[in-house]
């Protein structure tokens, strides 16, 4: 499999500061995930946090938008938001985000 750049500078930068983070191919662009929990999704070289109603505002506030799937019917929104540039650069506020986005998912299992 061919190495993707931005996929290894999320993975070994802008998440550096979490443990066990990997990435793995799907649907034509890679899902993140922390110990085994999926909790973000990488997708033309845009980094994708999951989002619920209880981190929305972090997300709109800083003028992120959230992603929406192409399918045959028209785009579908998912409950991902591209991580704005400012938190990829602060590897503390990344890792900040990240967790809550992870909390989310374990709290729908």
């Amino acid at each position: 499999m061919k190495k993707n750049d931005f996929v290894e500078y999320v993975i070994h930068d802008v998440l550096k500061l979490l443990p066990q983070v990997t990435a793995r191919p799907m649907f034509g662009g890679y899902g993140v995930y922390q110990a085994g929990v999926f909790f973000a999704i990488i997708v033309d070289d845009v980094l994708y946090f999951k989002v619920d109603d209880t981190n929305r505002a972090d997300y709109e506030k800083l003028g992120s938008e959230q992603f929406f799937y192409p399918t045959k019917k028209g785009p579908m929104p998912m409950a991902y938001w591209n991580v704005p540039e400012e938190v990829m650069e602060d590897h503390k506020k990344a890792a900040a985000w990240a967790k809550k986005s992870i909390a989310i998912k374990k709290a729908k299992k």
